[in-house]
C-alpha cells in the first residue's frame, strides 16, 4: 500500500500524507497571487496578537485601548533577546551525537540529504534548562509569559531576518526549478527547497526545532507562570499534558516530517519561516495560554470523558498510522494477513479494512478528536481556545480532498471501489 502520513497539527505546518498518496508534482503557485501573498504575510502576526490580547481576562482589547496613556507594549528588546538566544540553541542543539542520522529525499548534486533526528534529545536538553534555571532562581516565569505579545513581534523581526539571508543566498539564485516568479512570490514562497547551513537543513530545522520545540517550552513556561502566581488549574494541567503528549509522539518519530508533502514539494520562504516562529509555538498553544489568563478547575467527573476522548484520538491517529506504515513495509506480515485489499491498476493495494475500512482517513479524524479535547477543559465562555481545533479541522478537510483526487487519478476505478465500500472521509455516518 502507499501511504506514508503524519498529520500535523497545522502538525498543521508540517503537513499529512493519506492512503495511497505520493509526492505530487512541483506545486503551482500560480494562485498565490501578489495581493493575496501580502496580505498573508502582513496580517499574520497582527491576527495572532489580537487572538493572544482576547484572551485576557482583565482588559480583553488593550491593543485597542490605552491605560494611563501608555498603551499595551507590542516590543521590547529582551523578548527578542529571547527570540535569538532560543534560535542560537537550537542550531548548537542540532549538532549534539546522539539520536539517528537518517538519509531522506535526492538532493540537486543527485546524492541523499542526511538529517538528524535528534529533536526529542534537544527538547529534553531545554527543558531540563528551563526548569533547572526557574528553580534554581535564575529565571521567573512571568517575565516570559508577560512578553507573549512581544515574543510574536520579535518572532516576525527574527523570521524576516532569516529570510532575507535565504533569499540572499548566492545558491538560491541558481534553484531555477523552485523559482515560483517574482520577487514577491520568490521571497514569500522560498526558492529553494532544501537550504542548508552547515550540517542544519533549514527546513527541518525550522518545522521541527522552532516550531514544535518552541510550542512545548512555551506550554511548560505557561505552567510555570501558574505555578508562580498559584493559579494552575486542573484545566491547565490536563490541556498542557495532552499537548506534550501528542509534540512529543511527533519528536519520537521525528523522521515521520520527511514524508510529508510540505516536506517534500515546498520551498521554504517567509511565510513558513513565519509560521514556524509564531503560528505553531502561540497558536497552537492558545488554549494553554487562554487557560493562565482564566484559570477553570474541572470536576474530576468531567475530567474522565475529556481524558477518554483524547485517549480515543490518540489510539485512532496512532494505530492507524501504525496499520497503514506497517502494511506498507511488509504486506505480507501475518499481523496484516486478515486485511482486506483492493489491487490497484498502479499495481499497489489499497486497504479497504481495519482502521481504513471505517473511515478514509482515520489519522485525520484521531488527530481532530485529540485536538478537541486538549480545548474542552476551557469551558464554553469563549470560543478563542477552540480556533486551533477548527483550522485544524479546516487543514484536514482540505487535505483530505486533495489526497482523494490524487488517488483518483492514480487508482481509479480501484479508489471508486473503496469510496463506495467506505463511504465517510472523516466522521463515520456524517462526513
Amino acid at each position: 500500500m502507499d501511504q506514508q502520513n503524519r498529520s500535523d497539527q497545522m502538525k498543521n505546518s508540517v503537513g499529512t500524507r493519506g492512503q495511497g498518496e505520493e509526492p505530487a508534482a512541483k506545486p503551482d503557485h500560480s494562485e498565490w497571487n501578489q495581493v493575496y501573498l501580502a496580505v498573508v504575510s502582513v496580517l499574520l502576526g497582527p491576527v495572532l496578537l489580537v487572538l493572544l490580547d482576547g484572551c485576557s481576562a482583565v482588559e480583553p482589547g488593550r491593543l485597542w485601548a490605552e491605560s494611563d496613556g501608555v498603551g499595551v507594549a507590542l516590543w521590547d528588546w529582551t523578548a527578542f533577546t529571547i527570540v535569538v538566544i532560543f534560535t542560537v540553541l537550537q542550531g548548537a542543539l542540532y549538532y549534539l551525537p546522539v539520536g539517528q542520522v537518517v538519509e531522506g529525499k535526492m538532493g540537486n548534486q543527485e546524492k541523499r540529504l542526511k538529517y538528524s533526528l535528534n529533536g526529542l534529545h534537544a527538547f529534553g536538553v531545554c527543558v531540563v534548562l528551563l526548569v533547572g534555571a526557574w528553580q534554581g532562581g535564575w529565571l521567573v516565569a512571568g517575565s516570559v509569559t508577560g512578553r507573549v505579545l512581544p515574543l510574536v513581534s520579535a518572532g516576525c523581526a527574527v523570521a524576516l531576518l532569516i529570510s532575507v539571508c535565504l533569499y540572499l543566498r548566492p545558491d538560491s539564485a541558481h534553484s531555477h526549478e523552485n523559482t515560483t516568479g517574482g520577487f514577491l512570490q520568490d521571497f514569500l514562497l522560498g526558492r529553494e527547497a532544501d537550504p542548508r547551513l552547515g550540517k542544519i537543513d533549514v527546513k527541518q530545522f525550522a518545522m521541527v526545532r522552532i516550531g514544535f520545540i518552541g510550542w512545548g517550552l512555551m506550554d511548560v513556561c505557561y505552567v510555570l507562570r501558574g505555578v508562580e502566581s498559584d493559579s494552575v488549574s486542573s484545566a491547565l494541567l490536563l490541556t498542557t499534558t495532552f499537548q506534550l503528549v501528542y509534540i512529543l509522539d511527533f519528536l519520537i518519530d521525528e523522521d515521520t516530517v520527511l514524508d510529508t508533502k510540505e516536506f517534500m514539494e515546498d520551498s521554504i520562504g517567509f511565510l513558513m519561516v513565519l509560521g514556524e516562529y509564531i503560528w505553531i509555538p502561540f497558536f497552537s498553544s492558545l488554549p494553554v495560554y487562554f487557560l493562565l489568563q482564566r484559570p477553570n478547575h474541572i470536576h474530576f467527573l468531567s475530567a474522565v470523558p475529556v481524558i477518554l476522548l483524547f485517549g480515543f484520538g490518540f489510539l485512532v491517529y496512532y494505530l492507524s498510522n501504525e496499520q497503514k506504515s506497517g502494511f506498507r513495509r511488509n504486506p505480507h506480515n501475518p499481523a496484516y494477513s486478515r486485511l482486506e485489499t483492493i489491487r490497484s491498476p498502479s499495481g499497489r493495494n489499497l486497504l479497504v479494512s481495519g482502521w481504513f475500512g471505517w473511515v478514509r482517513h482515520p489519522n485525520y479524524l484521531g488527530d481532530v478528536v485529540m485536538m478537541l479535547a486538549w480545548c474542552l477543559p476551557c469551558g464554553f465562555c469563549s470560543v478563542l481556545p477552540y480556533l486551533p481545533a477548527l483550522q485544524c479541522f479546516n487543514l484536514l478537510r482540505k487535505r483530505s480532498t486533495e489526497v482523494e483526487e490524487s488517488c483518483r487519478e492514480k487508482h481509479g476505478s480501484a479508489w471508486a471501489e473503496y469510496c463506495r465500500r467506505v463511504p465517510y472521509k472523516l466522521i463515520p455516518y456524517i462526513y
